[in-house]
C-alpha cells in the first residue's frame, strides 16, 4: 500500500485511534486480514468470523511486525476502530485508489473471469507496472484488499467483480471506481440465486452503469458474441468497444484453431492492425478471454503486435484452472477443479476432446472426472444430463461422475446419449474416483478434473499426480 498515518487513516474510516502513542506512524507494508500474512509495516483487519475472530491475534500480529490493527473494538495493541470493519476497509480503498491515479480496469462475468484478468494483467505489463486481483477475491472484502496492494509505482489496476446478487457489483464500483469496465459473457453461473439470466445480466450490467463517460473517459468493453452483454450498450455514457469473433467487432479474431496439444492460435485483428496468436492456455474457450484482454489493451495504446506478443507468452496464473500437468509414466493430468458451472464444464470438455487427438495418437484415452454444479436451482437435472451427453458427443473415452444426486444424472445423461458398459461410471466419492483411476490408467491418457469448489476434486488430481511421481501406472 501506498505509505499512509494512522492519523490519516482514522480520518479516512471515520474511525478512533486506541493504544497509538504517534498516529503520525506509517503503514508502509500490506493490508491482510490473515494474521499468517502480516510484515513489518503491515496494518492488520480484524474480522469476526463464525468460527475465528481477527481480534483474538491483535497482540500476535503487533508482535509480527503489524503497525495497527483495524478493529471493531479496542485490542489492547495499536489500533483504529470503526463500527463496521468491512466498510471501513471499502473506504480506505476507494481513498488510496483516488490518490493513487491509476488507470483501473474492472471486469465481470458468469465463466472465464478469471482467466481473462490474468490474461489483462500479463499483458499489460509489458506496458507498465500493473496490480491485478490474485485468485479469485472479487468480493467485498477481497476486491479493496487488492486495490489496497497497489503501490506508487503501479500504473494499472485490474480489479475482478463478482456477484450474487442485484447491487452487488454496484456496490464494488462504489469502493475502486473503474475507468475501463469489461463484461465478459452472461451464462448461467448462480442462475439458483438470480432467478433467470436476464437478472444476471441486469446484476452484471451495472458495472458499465457506473463507468465514466466517454468524455471523461470511460471505456465499456462488450462481448459481442453473447447478445444480453452487447445490450449493455445502451446502459452507458462511457465509450464502447466490441470484441469477438462476430464481424462486427472491433477487436476480433479469423482463422481460429486449436494446436494438435489443444492450445488455441489465431489471427488477431484490432484497429490498429493485425498480428498472428499462439496460445499456451489449453481450449478454444480462452480465444474468447483473449479478445476481451486485447480489447482492453487495445485501448490503452499498445499495438496488435504488442498485444499478440503478450496473449502467446501468458500462462495460467491461478491454481487449478486448466492446469496441465504430464506426469513421468505419460499420463496427462488436466486440473480444472476451482470451479465448475454449465458453460465453462463444455468449455472444459470441449479442451479435453482436442487433447485426446494427440493422446490417441500415442494409444491413450481421454477421461472426464466430473462433479456437481452449485447453485443451478431448477436447471440442475437439466444441465447435469447436458453435460454428460456432451461427453459423449465429444467422444470422451471415459466418464467418471463423482458423488450424489447431481453426479447420478451425468452418468445418466451420458448413458442416455449411447454411453453403456463401463464407458460411463458412478462412484461415491473422490477417493473411490481416484482408486479407480490408478487401477485403470495408463501411459498416454488424459484426464480432465472438474467440478463446484465445494466437491473438492481437485484432491483427485493431486492423488494422481502424487501416484505419477511414486512411478506407479497399470500397464493395460
Amino acid at each position: 500500500m501506498i505509505a499512509l498515518s494512522l492519523a490519516e487513516i482514522a480520518a479516512v474510516v471515520g474511525g478512533q485511534t486506541h493504544d497509538i502513542p504517534d498516529p503520525s506512524v506509517q503503514v508502509t507494508g500490506q493490508v491482510v486480514r490473515d494474521s499468517r500474512e502480516v510484515e513489518p509495516g503491515s496494518l492488520f483487519v480484524a474480522f469476526a468470523g463464525e468460527r475465528v475472530d481477527g481480534h483474538d491475534f491483535a497482540a500476535a500480529v503487533v508482535e509480527a511486525g503489524a503497525v495497527a490493527v483495524l478493529a471493531s473494538r479496542p485490542v489492547g495493541v495499536p489500533a483504529v476502530v470503526v463500527d463496521d470493519v468491512q466498510r471501513a476497509l471499502g473506504a480506505l480503498a476507494r481513498h488510496v485508489v483516488q490518490k493513487l491515479g491509476a488507470t483501473l480496469v474492472a471486469l465481470t462475468g458468469s465463466a472465464g473471469k478469471t482467466s481473462t484478468k490474468d490474461l489483462i494483467a500479463q499483458v499489460l505489463r509489458h506496458k507498465a507496472p500493473t496490480v491485478f486481483t490474485p485468485g479469485s477475491l472479487n468480493n467485498e472484502i477481497g476486491l479493496p484488499l487488492t486495490a489496497l496492494s497497489a503501490t506508487e509505482e503501479t500504473r494499472f489496476l485490474v480489479l475482478e467483480m463478482g456477484a450474487r446478487g442485484i447491487g452487488h457489483i454496484r456496490y464494488l464500483t462504489e469502493l475502486t471506481p473503474p475507468r475501463i469496465g469489461l463484461v465478459i459473457n452472461v451464462g448461467t453461473a448462480h442462475i439458483g440465486e438470480f432467478g433467470g439470466r436476464e437478472q444476471i445480466a441486469q446484476a452484471k450490467g451495472e458495472l458499465v452503469e457506473a463507468l465514466p463517460s466517454e468524455a471523461e473517459g470511460g471505456i465499456a468493453v462488450l462481448n459481442a458474441d453473447d447478445p444480453l452483454v452487447r445490450a449493455m450498450a445502451v446502459r452507458t455514457k462511457a465509450k464502447v468497444i466490441f470484441f469477438g469473433e462476430s464481424g462486427e467487432a472491433d477487436v476480433r479474431a479469423e482463422n481460429v484453431r486449436l494446436t494438435d496439444k489443444g492450445q488455441p492460435a489465431f489471427r488477431l485483428h484490432t484497429p490498429s492492425g493485425a498480428s498472428d496468436v499462439t496460445m499456451r492456455l489449453y481450449g478454444e474457450h480462452h480465444v474468447s478471454n483473449a479478445l476481451a484482454a486485447a480489447a482492453v489493451a487495445h485501448e490503452l495504446g499498445m499495438s496488435a503486435d504488442e498485444i499478440a506478443t503478450a496473449l502467446s507468452e501468458a500462462g495460467s496464473l491461478s491454481r487449478w484452472r486448466m492446469e496441465v500437468t504430464e506426469r513421468p509414466d505419460g499420463v496427462t493430468i488436466v486440473n480444472d477443479a476451482y470451479n465448475a458451472n454449465p458453460e465453462s464444464m463444455r468449455a472444459a470438455l470441449r479442451a479435453l476432446a482436442a487433447m485426446g487427438t494427440a493422446s490417441r495418437a500415442k494409444g491413450g484415452r481421454t477421461w472426464a472426472v466430473l462433479g456437481k454444479m452449485a447453485e443451478l436451482g431448477d436447471e440442475a437435472l437439466a444441465e447435469h444430463d447436458a453435460v454428460g451427453r456432451l461427453a459423449v458427443r465429444l467422444n470422451v473415452g471415459k466418464l467418471v461422475a463423482v458423488g450424489g444426486r447431481e453426479a447420478s444424472w451425468l452418468q445418466l445423461g451420458a448413458y442416455n446419449e449411447g454411453s453403456w458398459g463401463e464407458e460411463s461410471v458412478h462412484v461415491s466419492d473422490a477417493q473411490a474416483a481416484v482408486d479407480l483411476l490408478r487401477s485403470e490408467l495408463r501411459p498416454g491418457d488424459v484426464v480432465l478434473v472438474k467440478a463446484s469448489r465445494s466437491v473438492g476434486l481437485e484432491s483427485v488430481a493431486q492423488a494422481l499426480l502424487a501416484t505419477g511421481a511414486e512411478g506407479e501406472v497399470s500397464a493395460r
